[in-house]
């Protein structure tokens, strides 16, 4: 197990195969998906099919979305981590975006927030980019507070997919000044 993280609560770790029962629970719950513009997934392969595609991009990029384990209920709660996008959103292409997803009965209790401060850090500190990105369902206050509390900044309105959502950057310049 390759750590990229850790806190005094939660490793940021690669997504492993035994990781499916937990990503499956979380990716097959409709209130999970509510904000995703897509449909919860239906069977375990389809998630284990995530996971290869998800170690394909450890690969391809040195970077993806990471497994978020509670050190002290040792546990998978969910994901969050860095992925590249090399397609257009927004007006921008080959970026780096920070995103997040967790388990719903661990909603409301910080791992959002403090997974993605360490993967933002992980982005300046290690990756040594200027600016990360990220964006949310503009219904999704939870998403969008998260990535406020984590040190973006809501830089205007777009649709994505037929869904307006909030498109959120945080340069290294600002970065530093929190640190």
């Amino acid at each position: 197990m390759k750590a990229f993280k850790e806190t005094d609560r939660i490793i940021l770790r690669e997504i492993e195969l035994s990781d499916a029962p937990a990503m499956f629970e979380m990716d097959s719950d409709p209130e999970v998906h509510k904000y995703l513009g897509k449909q919860p997934i239906q069977t375990i392969n389809e998630t284990i099919e995530n996971i290869e595609y998800i170690r394909q991009q450890y690969l391809d990029h040195g970077i993806g979305r990471w497994a978020v384990e509670d050190k002290h209920l040792n546990q998978f709660v969910g994901w969050s981590g860095l992925k590249f996008r090399p397609d257009e959103v927004n007006g921008y292409v080959n970026y780096v975006e920070v995103g997040y997803r967790f388990l719903k009965r661990f909603w409301g209790k910080g791992y959002a927030t403090e997974s993605a401060i360490q993967s933002i850090d992980y982005a300046f500190e290690e990756l040594k980019l200027n600016c990360v990105y990220a964006m949310a369902n503009k219904d999704n206050s939870g998403s969008r507070n998260t990535l406020l509390k984590a040190g973006l900044k809501n830089t205007g309105q777009f649709n994505y997919e037929n869904i307006d959502c909030d498109w959120f950057e945080i340069t290294l310049e600002d970065w530093q000044k929190k640190v």
